[in-house]
């Protein structure tokens, strides 16, 4: 018996040992899982360092002319570490009514007892951190860095800070869509932003952070830290006052014909510098935006100011000359297999291959193409292709589309390609394209690169400048080339276009009417009205395109886009002083600026800024004249003497500032009685002079 129980006490034993060591392991398991693994994660999560980049300040964007256009504003998220090491109780209590003071009174979205009693739970709770705003200004940011306690910094006051910047256009939509949006990311960047992102966005910097509870990372002070360097400034060609008036002009044109958009674009003609580039459509809202770069990106039958193109070939070709005469019929000729029309009812009849083009005669521009190149059409093909126009720009703004010439006996090449080539259809080019064409018609044949930025600049310092790009030094020879600059001028100044001549300076260029989405039956109809052209035409400076497309009401270039262009160019000549002397240079003894008597040398500057020649030879020994007369082809200046102290100077019909410096130059004292010119003095001019008289001056408007 005994034997039996000391094995089932064993037994016993053992069974309760297991029950131990069971127990045993549980409580090791929720241990582990509830107690040690959360100590080890919060002894990591307080002791983990990492590098942590600083972002760079983007580069401005700048307009020709040195206003900023885009800049990056500096924000703040700014908080607290209510438990900083060094902010004791009795420093917190201290500081607690005035910090929320001030708090409130900056950012008054919470009470001054808000602030308080959320700070206090804050410290209570053990937090670090206690977010005051994420999107403070650097003017505010500048104020709270002075408030109570936050001004002892970061370690000694808790103050807790990370700078951000944002992207602004500071003109609002000028130029827009051309100026672009950077690329992040979630998005892909366009325009000017997007292509020079690499130079304008600059080189992060580094500095070691730590992670502090409620997983919240502060820089560690006197850390190993890298400098960011910021990015670059661009330079653009954009003019902002010219862009204003493009833009301006084009959304005013757009509202009267409510088309669904539009693009206008203005080129320095030696340089290829865009000088404005405008492109809106219309929005869900009735308004005309910037959104898409159609000037650049969209590539459609450019219609009748392609006619110039297929005139350049043939001439050059040697098939026809200006002066030679197609009869263009009743307006109605079938061309290969397919009936071509002229807008006249009627038709134009007999007439040169010049006033084809001035009037766009459809008839005889596909006449002229179709039978001196129906069996050889890939000559006219390699015609237009020696013109850059089969090849993109390869302009610095990304998303160019590359024209889509038809080549023959391929793709879609048909009998009736080569007339609906000759006319501007079958083929797709940008408005930029075509402008640039123009343009080198413009420059005596240089086909320059159309340019958007000018020099890259680092804190005011040039560091690199982009040169103008010549792509084809001669499009054609001379001799065509005089020929197609008569046909534009004539287009202005007798045809297509001569509601929009000019008494003032003369316009050069070519009108566009096309049907969009031609031939292609499942697509909406619509029209495609353009002018491209330049002025002034015998010296050219300007060049400029103006595309509207599916407006109502109305559809011609002539009518709907040609406006635009004058309205633009009038503009422009109004501000060009130079362009007065070039207009009236005939006349110019009669047109001289009324001058009053005044210092020589800010009058000779003011006729120098106006482009008049002067000659001050006669003038030399003094500092005043009195008017100006025209010499041979000079303006000269009349000196007027003042040497004589004993008599009071005559300095009626004078500006008073010139007026007073005379007279006090004499010992006399001046008063003044109204506004504008002396137009009386008393005394009067002659009287004896005494030093220390008084001088009374009338002024009139």
């Amino acid at each position: 018996m005994s034997s039996r129980r000391g094995i089932l006490i064993k037994y016993n034993l053992l069974y309760l040992v297991l029950i131990a060591i069971g127990v045993f392991f549980i409580c090791k398991i929720i241990y582990f899982q509830f107690f040690y693994d959360k100590e080890l994660i919060d002894n990591a999560l307080k002791t983990t360092k990492a590098y942590t980049s600083i972002e760079p300040r983007r580069g401005d964007i700048y307009s020709s002319d040195g206003k900023l256009l885009v800049t990056s504003i500096a924000y703040y998220e700014v908080g607290m570490d209510p438990n900083s090491d060094a902010i004791t109780q009795k420093i917190f209590n201290e500081n607690l009514d005035s910090l929320s003071l001030c708090l409130s009174q900056l950012l008054p979205d919470k009470t001054k007892q808000q602030y308080r009693s959320e700070l206090i739970k804050a410290r209570d709770s053990g937090s670090r951190y206690y977010r005051f705003s994420f999107n403070l200004s650097y003017t505010d940011f500048k104020k709270m860095s002075n408030f109570p306690l936050l001004r002892k910094g970061r370690l000694k006051g808790g103050f807790i800070y990370q700078k951000t910047y944002r992207r602004e256009n500071l003109f609002g939509e000028l130029a827009k869509r051309t100026l672009g949006t950077q690329p992040t990311d979630r998005a892909k960047g366009v325009g000017l932003e997007d292509s020079f992102n690499e130079e304008l966005e600059g080189v992060e910097g580094y500095t070691i952070n730590e992670r502090i509870a409620g997983n919240l990372w502060m820089p560690i002070e006197d850390a190993q830290y890298i400098e960011p360097k910021d990015g670059l400034d661009l330079i653009t060609t954009i003019n902002i006052e010219l862009q204003d008036i493009v833009e301006t002009a084009l959304i005013k044109q757009l509202t009267k014909y409510e088309a669904s958009f539009g693009t206008a674009v203005v080129m320095d003609v030696k340089t290829g510098k865009v000088l404005a580039i405008a492109n809106k459509e219309l929005n869900s809202n009735g308004e005309y935006v910037e959104k898409t770069n159609h000037a650049v990106a969209y590539a459609i039958d450019p219609g009748s100011t392609f006619k110039l193109v297929s005139a350049i070939i043939a001439l050059e070709d040697g098939y026809v000359t200006p002066d030679d005469i197609i009869d263009t019929g009743d307006g109605s000729e079938k061309i290969s297999y397919k009936t071509v029309k002229d807008t006249k009812k009627g038709g134009y009849g007999a007439i040169s291959f010049q006033r084809a083009i001035e009037v766009s005669s459809n008839v005889a521009i596909a006449k002229v193409v179709y039978e001196n190149y129906k069996l050889q059409p890939l000559k006219f093909y390699k015609g237009i292709e020696r013109l850059n126009l089969t090849e993109p720009l390869g302009v610095s703004i990304k998303g160019e589309t590359k024209p889509t010439v038809n080549i023959p006996y391929q793709g879609t090449w048909s009998g009736i390609s080569l007339v609906q080539m000759s006319m501007g259809y079958e083929l797709q080019i940008t408005p930029l394209q075509i402008l640039a064409f123009y343009n080198a018609i413009a420059n005596n044949g240089k086909f320059v690169k159309p340019l958007f930025a000018e020099a890259l600049a680092d804190k005011g310092k040039i560091v690199k400048y982009f040169e103008p790009e010549v792509l084809n030094e001669q499009i054609c020879s001379p001799k065509t080339l005089s020929q197609v600059q008569k046909m534009l001028v004539g287009v202005v100044e007798e045809g297509t276009a001569r509601n929009i001549k000019s008494e003032n300076y003369q316009i050069a260029g070519k009108t566009g009417t096309a049907q969009m989405n031609y031939g292609r039956d499942s697509l909406q109809r619509g029209y495609h009205a353009s002018f491209v052209g330049y002025f002034p035409a015998d010296n050219p400076e300007y060049s400029c395109i103006v595309s509207i497309y599916e407006p109502k009401n109305a559809y011609y270039g002539g009518s709907v886009s040609a406006p635009v262009f004058k309205e633009i160019a009038d503009k422009i000549y109004s501000l060009s002083p130079k362009y007065y002397k070039s207009s009236a240079e005939e006349e110019l003894a009669y047109s001289l600026p009324s001058v009053k008597k005044g210092c020589k040398q800010e009058t000779s500057n003011v006729f120098k800024w106006l482009n008049y020649e002067v000659d001050i030879k006669d003038v030399n020994q003094t500092k005043w004249i009195t008017g100006v007369y025209k010499g041979d082809d000079i303006v000269k200046l009349n000196p007027v003497s003042f040497s004589d102290n004993t008599k009071v100077p005559d300095v009626r019909n004078m500006g008073l500032k010139d007026a007073v410096v005379i007279l006090e130059d004499c010992g006399l004292s001046t008063q003044v009685v109204g506004r504008g010119r002396i137009y009386r003095q008393v005394p009067e001019a002659g009287s004896d002079l005494r030093k220390g008289d008084k001088i009374i001056l009338y002024l009139c408007e």
